[in-house]
Order: structure tokens, then sequence, then C-alpha cells
């Protein structure tokens, strides 16, 4: 197989794409590429929406915009609307109902703790508790599930995903496997401990657990269904992982392409960025320039290296911040025009 052009085109060029995440580690221009990104799938797509999960929404700032959770027009691109998601907000909204139902939890897990010495084969019911942290993930991750399914209900063509450093990223993309394997073992529990659990609750007047988490799970277990099979099927979804030519940056991608592997989420371009280009005589002006590039062409090597069945889109160190559409404009234009970089030679390094 050759070389895979150097370009986002194929993202572009791929209507059936959905979901697009844009990550990788803090500091590498997570946000500018998002941005950069939708403005040129606005160029050829109806409706784009770029979402901040990131708590720091930096959105904003790159657009010299105000955005906030309700999707706005970009001013000055046509087709682009931005959202910036904020976890605050949303869990002081949320907390009352998620207040009571850990209360209801709390409640059914020490009777269950008081009575396990009391009934044989209760050893299996102490995974119960292990069962109720994923009802307790579930409902503060409830608000990803609605987000996701405003998002589809607004009509979205291509929705961008201007993520959190990698951690946070991998958490919410692995939110579906991991509510599902909660909701798989209650149900078993469930038909299991059902009717010990009604006698329970109806000896000390306590509500109806199952039937309060069961009608959560009838709210949310469609969309974790739906979500789960998007971000799965690669016709979907993709990844587009962001790094720079340093060790722990790269060290961080593979990781992270790794993770997304086991999640089974495709991801096949890797943008390198801030990368620094010799001048028009191919040589640095500078002694800690010229030391820079060293480093960068040992890592951009071994980047090539590891992902040479990847779209490889090398990006130049800009003398000045990018913001703004016009200045965000002209820089994405690097994501469809490579240039060309002259990096050292292994033997010159």
């Amino acid at each position: 197989m050759g070389e895979l052009a150097p370009t986002i085109q194929n993202i572009i060029d791929q209507q059936s794409l959905k979901w697009i995440f844009v990550g990788g580690k803090g500091g590498v221009g997570k946000t500018t590429l998002s941005c950069s990104l939708g403005i040129q799938l606005a160029k050829v797509r109806r409706r784009v929406l770029i979402v901040s999960t990131d708590p720091a929404h930096n959105i904003s700032d790159a657009f010299s915009q105000k955005f906030t959770k309700t999707p706005t027009q970009v001013e000055g691109v046509e087709n682009l609307f931005a959202m910036e998601i904020d976890p605050v907000v949303v869990n002081n909204a949320y907390s009352e109902d998620a207040m009571e139902e850990d209360n209801v939890l709390a409640q059914g897990r020490s009777i269950l703790v008081d009575l396990a010495s009391s009934f044989p084969g209760i050893d299996e019911a102490m995974s119960f508790g292990e069962v109720m942290k994923y009802f307790k993930f579930l409902l503060y991750g409830r608000i990803h599930f609605l987000t996701f399914r405003l998002i589809q209900d607004m009509n979205f063509d291509v929705v961008i995903f201007d993520t959190a450093p990698t951690g946070h990223t991998l958490r919410l993309l692995s939110l579906p496997d991991v509510v599902e394997k909660g909701i798989r073992t209650f149900m078993r529990l469930r038909r299991t401990f059902n009717p010990l659990a009604r006698q329970i609750g109806s000896m000390f007047g306590m509500p109806e657990v199952d039937s309060n988490i069961s009608q959560k799970i009838d709210d949310i277990y469609p969309s974790i269904q739906q979500i789960s099979a998007q971000f799965k099927d690669r016709e979907k979804t993709t990844f587009i992982c962001v790094c720079i030519a340093e060790f722990l940056s790269v060290y961080e991608t593979e990781r992270l392409i790794q993770e997304l592997c086991k999640l089974q989420i495709d991801t096949h371009n890797v943008i390198v960025n801030q990368l620094l280009y010799p001048d028009k005589a191919e040589e640095f002006k500078c002694r800690m320039c010229a030391a820079r590039h060293r480093i960068q062409s040992k890592y951009l090597a071994e980047i090539e290296d590891l992902y040479s069945d990847f779209h490889i889109i090398k990006l130049p160190l800009q003398e000045r911040e990018v913001r703004g559409v016009e200045d965000l404009s002209k820089f994405s234009e690097n994501l469809l025009i490579p240039k060309k970089l002259e990096r050292l030679t292994p033997e010159n390094l």
C-alpha cells in the first residue's frame, strides 16, 4: 500500500461521517484544529456543529465569539455552529435528582450488607455495591447521552467534538460500554433478588428502588445502545489524534490509539502540529530553532514509522496566535494543502 495523502481530504470526502472527535494531550492545539476542521467541513456540509467537552472551553476564545450550551452560528461562517457544555451547570441542575437516587441506593446497599450472613447464596449480591457505582455513574453521565440525543434531534449533518485531554476523553468514549455492563449486571441481579428486595422495602417503608432505577434505564438505554453502535461504526465515527513531535506527546498518542482500538473506535488520521520549518535556504538562523528541529525530526520519524497506514498531517508552528474566523480560515488550508518539511535524516541528527 502506498503512502496515504498527508491531508484530511479523506475526512472531508466521507459524507457518511456523523461524529468526529479531535483529541490528544493538553496544549497540542486541539481547539484550533477542531475549529479549522469545522470551517472546512462547513464548505461541503449543510449544517456542522462544533461541541466543546473540555471544561476549559476555548472555542469562544478561538472564534472571538461567546458560545453557550445552545448551538449558535459562528459569525462569518455559513453552515457552522458551536456550543460549549458546562459540566458544573449540568451537575447543579441534576443534583437534586441524583441526591434522591443516591439516598435510595445507599439504603438498599446497607440492608443487603446487613442480611449478607442470613441468606444462603447472598454472596453474589455483594456485587450489588459495585452495581450502585455504575448507576451513580449513569446519573451523572446521563447528560452526555441527553446531549447526543439533543444534537441528533437538531439534525446536524456532522458534529465535531473538541475534547478534553486524553484521560477525560477516553472516559467519555467508554461511557456507553461501562453503563451497558452495569445495566446487564443489574438486570441479572434483579431477576434473582427482586422478590426479596420488595419484601425488605415494604418492611422498612422504603421507596421501590427497582421501580426508580428501571425508569432511569428505560429512559436512557435506547440512547446508550444507539450511541454505542454509532461510535463503533467506522462509517459514522472517527477520531483524529493531535500531537506534537515530542516524547510525551508521541507516547500519549500511542496510548490513545491503542485504547481507541480496544473501544473499537476508528482512527486513521494523526495531525502533528507546531512543527518548525527551515527558511528558503533550508537552514535555521538561530541555534535554539535548529536544536528544536533536530528533536522534532527524531520524533517525526518515529510517528511516520508507527503510523505508516495513517494519514499524517504535518502543520507548521505559527508566528502568532490563530484567533478569529479570518486567521482560522487561513490556517485551515494547511489541513488540505500539505507543506513540505525538509527534516533531518537520522545520520544528521
